[in-house]
């Protein structure tokens, strides 16, 4: 092929002409088509779309035992100047304490795998994981990671949040009375000041349903009554 047919090749890909009508113009043979076709990375395979297992409804049962079933979850907001970032949402559903809150513009799976990691130095691994269908969530990264410590992820269906209703509803509390009630300056205000919204969600915070209790409260009352049946 000569250099001014391969000026005008790219010339003509360039303007939005496609590599078949290209090759029609500009006269160009077989071989040639072809390896102007790999010079512009065409030959490449196309990302194909990872196609989800079936996931089965999964009744939303409750065992009341700490660290028995957690539940995670992302959100995400903008700070003032208008940067987004996001925040990992990890709830206990036996008792309703809010484990953690991580805070960042980015939090890929190996950040969750971190995150619960320092869960595990602090008060140990829950046996399952109520998570949705996220990227992160279905990472390899994650999945081995809970195979390694004989944790069962249980998947709620694409498209059906209230299958996770525990830590969707402790998200529209987050929601509701920080996220949406502050205009945060930098991503260490958010830190900081989650840090103590949870603090107070779970030291204060009481539930109807954990018998008026506060979280933390309700899984020392639980702590204890197991010790007085082991007795």
């Amino acid at each position: 092929m000569t250099a001014d047919k391969k000026d005008c090749s790219k010339s003509l890909v360039d303007a939005g002409l496609s590599i078949v009508k290209v090759s029609i113009l500009t006269d160009l043979s077989r071989s040639s088509f072809y390896r102007v076709y790999c010079r512009m990375g065409l030959n490449l395979k196309r990302r194909v779309k990872r196609v989800l297992p079936k996931r089965q409804a999964q009744s939303l049962e409750v065992i009341a035992r700490p660290n028995h079933q957690w539940a995670l979850d992302f959100m995400h907001d903008t700070l003032y100047c208008g940067k987004r970032y996001r925040t990992l949402n990890v709830l206990d559903e036996g008792t309703r304490e809010c484990l953690a809150i991580e805070v960042d513009t980015s939090l890929p799976a190996e950040r969750v795998v971190r995150t619960l990691e320092q869960l595990k130095a602090e008060r140990g691994l829950p046996m399952q994981l109520r998570v949705d269908n996220g990227p992160e969530l279905i990472s390899a990264r994650l999945t081995d990671w809970c195979a390694e410590h004989a944790i069962e992820l249980v998947y709620i269906q694409p498209g059906k949040p209230q299958q996770n209703g525990f830590v969707e509803r402790f998200n529209g509390s987050f929601r509701r009375e920080f996220l949406n009630a502050y205009l945060f300056e930098s991503l260490t205000q958010v830190r900081e000041m989650a840090w103590f919204w949870r603090l107070d969600y779970n030291e204060e915070r009481t539930h109807e349903s954990l018998g008026n209790l506060p979280p933390v409260a309700y899984r020392e009352k639980l702590e204890s009554s197991s010790l007085e049946m082991c007795h």
